[in-house]
């Protein structure tokens, strides 16, 4: 997957001053779209967009010192009007076109180059488990994006569960993993930025389709999950796992993440103050 990226990066570089879609770069990668924006981002910090722009910018920059006049520049790397071009240009560096021609002053933003970084000598443990169609069922909520620490939002979930949907949950409950899970999917189109907001699910696996009005089913379709087990500090532990799923795993296996619900558990412990195992189930296929 490393080889892929940075042949994503030559490419992007040899089309800067052309309309870059963000779909046909990742088939250019050779793998989803899905799976090649989350890649790219856990492993550059940044969205594929973002990182288009600020080169495209680096470069205007660049050609803005050569003496190319602000009109040609703006249109030669896609922007419609001047405006927008200078607008984008004051955010991203701090001052104007103008100044760059009447001052000689410059920001860059160089070209990414993606190496594979070893730490530690430390293997992640999982298992591939191939599962037939099932529901996820629960109670949820629409809750803000957040990648660190405690999120209040699922806090208040999880408070807000009667012991009928208790109930009914563990009566239903009939499919691996045999734990109260935590589900996210229908992420808004900024989810990689850590901004708007996400379902959030406090539920079960099951087969059974008949669900009370109490609890939320979603359906799932067959495919296959990687599982990622991990033990220590909660919720920490849990989520250095699951971005270096993202970051050392995948670009490294021969797997793609799919757009299908991705699902934990935890379990504290009971003689330790926030000390958890844990689960990250992940879904994915062959690449």
């Amino acid at each position: 997957m490393l080889n892929e990226l940075n042949h994503v990066i030559d490419y992007i570089e040899d089309h800067l001053t052309d309309d870059l879609s963000l779909e046909l770069i990742s088939e250019y990668a050779g793998v989803s779209d899905y799976h090649f924006r989350k890649i790219f981002f856990y492993i550059s910090g940044m969205t594929l967009s973002e990182y288009i722009k600020n080169r495209k910018l680096s470069e205007a920059n660049k050609d803005l010192l050569h003496g190319e006049k602000v009109t040609d520049v703006a249109f030669k790397y896609g922007y419609q009007s001047i405006d927008g071009f200078t607008r984008a240009f004051k955010k991203w560096s701090g001052f104007l076109p103008s100044d760059v021609i009447k001052k000689n002053i410059s920001k860059s933003f160089p070209k990414l180059s993606f190496i594979i970084t070893v730490k530690g000598g430390n293997n992640m443990e999982f298992r591939i488990v191939d599962k037939p169609a099932f529901y996820l069922v629960g109670v949820t909520k629409r809750v803000p994006m957040q990648f660190e620490g405690v999120n209040s939002e699922i806090v208040n979930l999880a408070k807000s569960i009667t012991d009928k949907q208790k109930k009914e949950m563990h009566a239903l409950q009939n499919i691996e993993p045999y734990e109260i899970v935590n589900a996210s999917y229908d992420a808004d189109a900024d989810f990689l930025k850590e901004e708007g907001d996400l379902t959030h699910m406090i539920g079960i696996l099951t087969t059974e389709d008949q669900v009370s009005a109490l609890l939320e089913k979603v359906p799932v379709a067959a495919g296959t999950w990687a599982v990622f087990p991990n033990e220590g500090s909660f919720p920490s532990m849990l989520q250095e796992t699951m971005a270096k799923i993202y970051s050392e795993w995948l670009p490294s296996s021969d797997y793609e993440v799919i757009n299908a619900p991705a699902f934990s558990f935890t379990k504290m412990d009971e003689h330790k103050k926030d000390y958890a195992y844990s689960e990250v189930w992940t879904p994915v296929r062959k690449r």
